[in-house]
């Protein structure tokens, strides 16, 4: 199993996930000339696509998903509350999905599992192939203990650095949105995501990367820094999806 990353922030996001000839793609947040671009720079194209999970829909996760999906006949999987703002958007009738209930798609099994976003119906994702776990966790106020259980044991977690604290204390948000950013609805610091790793068993631990770092609330060394003092490694092993670049292909050995 492998995993990488189109790009992660607020202007767009688009995670694959592959096993064997299954590879999926969980939002898309990019335009449909974009999206091929960046499948391209990890050398897929979108008839390589099996699926195309959607995690909630807000524009930098559903926006392309729509045209994509309509172009190129890629099923898509949402929750039912997801699934009304698909209907808005054009894109062809969503399979369903419920979070707490696994389903598989082809060579992975997804189990789904809810979380604290200001959304409809929100959900992030375990993937495993029957050996390896691999933990999404992104667009979540807070870490709830369903969430922590769902994630103990994972061989892999990309796991939402959004702000620092202070950084977004001290910016230019207005009141409203800071407070939407920092509160149990909105997105995970870097302190949070740290002491997420400080109480979850991590002794599988393969990789783990940021996503979803804010550009005018944080920056990647801040969230490197707080994540390799969680954990005790050093700073390199850290990985970082941008905006810009997302992330390389990663495995799972």
């Amino acid at each position: 199993m492998r995993f990488s990353s189109l790009g992660s922030g607020s202007r767009g996001n688009a995670t694959l996930v592959e096993k064997g000839d299954t590879c999926v793609m969980v939002d898309c947040g990019f335009s449909l000339r974009e999206t091929v671009r960046r499948l391209a720079r990890l050398g897929k194209r979108p008839e390589d696509l099996t699926a195309i999970l959607v995690t909630h829909e807000h524009s930098d996760h559903l926006g392309g998903v729509g045209l994509f999906a309509g172009k190129y006949a890629v099923p898509v999987w949402a929750t039912e509350g997801t699934a009304v703002s698909l209907a808005r958007d054009k894109v062809p009738a969503p399979r369903l999905f419920a979070p707490g209930e696994p389903f598989a798609i082809g060579e992975l099994e997804i189990h789904p599992f809810p979380v604290s976003h200001d959304a409809r119906e929100p959900a992030q994702f375990v993937f495993s192939d029957g050996q390896r776990r691999l933990g999404l966790l992104t667009d979540t106020g807070n870490i709830s203990a369903e969430i922590e259980w769902v994630l103990r044991g994972c061989d892999a977690l990309l796991l939402e650095c959004n702000h620092d604290p202070g950084m977004l204390a001290d910016g230019r948000y207005p009141a409203w949105l800071k407070q939407r950013v920092a509160g149990d609805f909105g997105h995970l610091s870097n302190e949070q995501a740290a002491a997420f790793l400080r109480r979850t068993d991590t002794a599988r631990l393969q990789h783990v990367v940021a996503m979803h770092l804010s550009e005018q609330n944080n920056c990647p060394s801040l969230a490197v820094r707080a994540l390799s003092a969680a954990l005790g490694c050093t700073m390199d092993w850290i990985g970082v999806a941008d905006q810009r670049n997302g992330l390389a292909w990663r495995e799972l050995g």
